[in-house]
C-alpha cells in the first residue's frame, strides 16, 4: 500500500474511533442522568449529525434538564417522536406541561403509555407522576387571578433591589450583606417598617435553610432576635425576602417546600396576636408564581403598586421586577379559553392585564418615581428639658455638671438595655427548662430583676438632677 493511502487509512480509522468514543460518552453521561455534562458532548455530536433521531432526543433532554433552550429542545425531541423514540414522547409531554399546553401534553402521554410494555411498572409510575405534575399546574393555571400588571424591567439580579421605589411610608428593604456586614455572607435581604423600630430579615442556619427573623430597635442599636416561626411556618425549605405591610400584621415572603412549583414560590400570612403566632401561609395564584423563582413581593399602598421578582425566561443573572395593581380582593379569571388563560399565567402580554379604556401612564410614572427621601438627623438621645428645650446631644448641654450627670445616664441606659435583654432571654429559656433548671435559673433571673430595677430608678433622679442642673444654666 503507498505510504500516501496508507496516511489516510490511519486518518479515518482514528476519527472513526474518536467519534465512537465520543459517542458512548455522551450515552454513559446520559443514562447516568449526568445531564449538564452530557450536554456539551451530545451538543457536539448532535451538530455532527443533526439528523440522528436518537442524539435529537439525548440532546432534547439534556437542554430540558438543564433550563436551555426549551425551543430547541422541542424542536430535537418532536424529531425524535418522528422517529418513533419512545422516550421522546414522554418529555414531550413534560415540556408542552410546563409550557401550559395541556391538551398536547395529554396528547403525548397517551402516545408515550401506548407504546409501555404491560410489565413495566416502574415507567408507569413514573408516567402517572408526571400527569399529575402536569395536571397540577393546569389547576394552576386555572386558577389565575386576575390581576393588572402596568410595567416589568430586568434588571441585574446582584442590584434587583433598585427597582422597588418605596414610598417613606411602606419602609424600605435592603440587601442583607449591606445591613450586616459583620456576619456571613447570605443572599437574603432586610426589611425595615417605617420608623425603622423593627426589621424583619432571612438568614441560614448550619445546614443552609433559610428562617425568617425580627429585630426591634433599642435605643441606637436593635436587638431581641426572635425567630418568626419555629418550624418555618410549616414549609419544608428555606423562606426569604420578608415583606411587612403598614398593619404590621400582614407578611409576604418567598419559600422553597415540597410542593413548590418552582425553586421561590410566593406566600401570605398574618400575624395572630391572641397565641403570639403566624397563621398557616397561603401560596399565591398565578401569575405571581410560576415553574421558576418569584420572590420579594412588596406593596405600596400610598402609592397603590406593588412589585415583585421572578427568574422565569430570564438569562442567568437578570431577573424581571413586575409592577402591578393590587386587588383588595382575589379576583380570579373566569375563562374557558386556555390559550388565554396560560398568556395570562405566563404574563405573556402586560396590556393583556390591562382593563379597557383605562390609561396607566400617570400610575406607572408614580411606580418608577424614587421617593423623596428627608435627610435622617442622628440623635444620640432625646431629653426634654421643658417646653422650650430638647437636647439630642452631650454638647446640647450649657452646664457642664448637668451634662456629666447626664452622660452617666447614657452610659447606665445601654447597661439597663444589656440586662433587660439578659432577662428576656433568661424568662424564654425558664418557660422551657426542666424543674431542677429552673430552680437554679430563678435565682439569677431575680437578681437580674433588682439590679435593673435599680437602675431605671437611679436613671429617673439622674434625669431629674441633670435637668434642674441645666435649667439653672438657662435662667
Amino acid at each position: 500500500m503507498k505510504p500516501i493511502y496508507i496516511h489516510a487509512f490511519l486518518l479515518i480509522s482514528c476519527t472513526l474511533s474518536t467519534y465512537s468514543q465520543t459517542l458512548e460518552e455522551a450515552k454513559d453521561l446520559y443514562l447516568k442522568k449526568e445531564y449538564a455534562k452530557a450536554l456539551p458532548v451530545v451538543e457536539a455530536e448532535y451538530n455532527a449529525k443533526p439528523d440522528d433521531a436518537t442524539l435529537n432526543q439525548w440532546y432534547g433532554v439534556c437542554l430540558m434538564e438543564t433550563g436551555g433552550d426549551l425551543d430547541k429542545a422541542e424542536e430535537c425531541l418532536l424529531a425524535a417522536s418522528k422517529k418513533k423514540i419512545q422516550e421522546s414522547f414522554l418529555y414531550l409531554g413534560i415540556l408542552y406541561g410546563r409550557e401550559y399546553k395541556f391538551a398536547q401534553a395529554t396528547d403525548a402521554f397517551g402516545k408515550y403509555g401506548a407504546m409501555l410494555k404491560k410489565k413495566d411498572d416502574a415507567a408507569r409510575a413514573n408516567l402517572e407522576s408526571r400527569r399529575k405534575e402536569v395536571n397540577r399546574i393546569h389547576r394552576m393555571v386555572s386558577n389565575t387571578e386576575d390581576i393588572q400588571m402596568i410595567d416589568s424591567i430586568i434588571v441585574d439580579k446582584d442590584k434587583f433591589l433598585a427597582a422597588y421605589k418605596l414610598s417613606p411610608g411602606s419602609g424600605h428593604i435592603d440587601y442583607f450583606k449591606k445591613v450586616f456586614p459583620s456576619e456571613k455572607g447570605a443572599d437574603a435581604t432586610v426589611y425595615f417598617n417605617e420608623k425603622e423600630t423593627r426589621m424583619y430579615y432571612s438568614k441560614p442556619d448550619k445546614d443552609g435553610v433559610y428562617s425568617l427573623y425580627s429585630k426591634e430597635k433599642l435605643l441606637d442599636e436593635y436587638g431581641n432576635e426572635m425567630k418568626l416561626s419555629d418550624n418555618n411556618f410549616g414549609l419544608a425549605g428555606s423562606a426569604n425576602y420578608p415583606y411587612v405591610m403598614a398593619d404590621g400584621v400582614t407578611i409576604y415572603f418567598a419559600a422553597q417546600d415540597e410542593d413548590s412549583m418552582g425553586g421561590y414560590d410566593l406566600f401570605v400570612s398574618r400575624y395572630n396576636m391572641n397565641n403570639d403566632s403566624y397563621l398557616t401561609p397561603e401560596r399565591l395564584n398565578m401569575p405571581f408564581n410560576s415553574l421558576y423563582n418569584d420572590y420579594m413581593m412588596a406593596v405600596d399602598e400610598e402609592k397603590g403598586i406593588g412589585w415583585f421578582a421572578t427568574d422565569r425566561y430570564m438569562p442567568e443573572g437578570k431577573v424581571c421586577i413586575y409592577t402591578f395593581i393590587p386587588n383588595k380582593v382575589v379576583k380570579i379569571i373566569q375563562s374557558e379559553d386556555d390559550d388565554y388563560l396560560a398568556g395570562r399565567a405566563r404574563i405573556s402580554s402586560i396590556k393583556a392585564t390591562w382593563a379597557e379604556g383605562l390609561d396607566y401612564k400617570d400610575l406607572i410614572a408614580i411606580a418608577r418615581k424614587a421617593p423623596d427621601i428627608k435627610p435622617v438627623v442622628t440623635h444620640d438621645f432625646e431629653f426634654v428639658i421643658n417646653d422650650k428645650y430638647t437636647y439630642y446631644k452631650l454638647s446640647d448641654f450649657k452646664n457642664r455638671t448637668a451634662s456629666n450627670t447626664y452622660s452617666k445616664v447614657v452610659q447606665q441606659k445601654k447597661e439597663e438595655k444589656s440586662l433587660s435583654g439578659k432577662l428576656l432571654k433568661l424568662r424564654d429559656s425558664y418557660a422551657s427548662s426542666s424543674d431542677n433548671q429552673k430552680r437554679s435559673m430563678t435565682e439569677e433571673i431575680l437578681n437580674t430583676e433588682k439590679k435593673l430595677e435599680q437602675l431605671q430608678t437611679e436613671n429617673k433622679e439622674l434625669e431629674v438632677q441633670a435637668r434642674n442642673q441645666e435649667i439653672q444654666s438657662l435662667k
